[in-house]
């Protein structure tokens, strides 16, 4: 029998059975870090990139995309968020998006705020592109988490 919940005992995937879980208030924080120059930094955080405001289009960006994970990722259940926060924190040479997922349910919500900080995150690249094109996305991660039967944690040591 396989350690990995979503493996079935002939190593094939499956969606796991949480029918008989208990419904708790379940949170994750998860970040994206966009690095480009501290010009492009600047014309994100005053609005005048080519394209637009990018601050409120990428938080936009990434609450619709949190909402949509469980279509993005195929063993993901659809869970009603109950509150939904992207945070985008321009500093020197970049942006740190910060996304806060929320539900009662009986599955976690790591994978949403995942979502939310990275589609964000995509979102900014696409709107600095035309000013550089070498911005680079990194430090993808999830930095707290908390209900649920493997309890809360918080990353020691947040990257970025």
């Amino acid at each position: 029998m396989s350690d990995l919940t979503h493996l079935r005992d002939d190593g094939s995937a499956h969606m796991v059975d949480v029918t008989d879980k208990a419904r708790t208030r379940r949170e994750a924080r998860a970040q994206a870090v966009l690095i480009t120059t501290e010009e492009v930094v600047a014309k994100i955080a005053d609005g005048t990139l080519p394209k637009g405001e990018a601050l409120g289009t990428a938080r936009l960006a990434g609450i619709m995309g949190a909402k949509q994970t469980s279509s993005l990722i195929p063993l993901c259940h659809p869970l009603p968020l109950t509150k939904l926060a992207v945070d985008l924190e321009p500093q020197g040479d970049r942006v740190r998006i910060v996304a806060t997922a929320v539900t009662t349910g009986v599955t976690g919500v790591e994978m949403e705020a995942l979502t939310g900080a990275s589609i964000a995150a995509l979102t900014l690249y696409d709107m600095i592109k035309a000013v550089d094109n070498r911005a680079v996305i990194t430090d993808v991660c999830v930095l707290a988490k908390s209900g649920g039967k493997s309890g809360d944690w918080t990353r020691e040591a947040p990257t970025s």
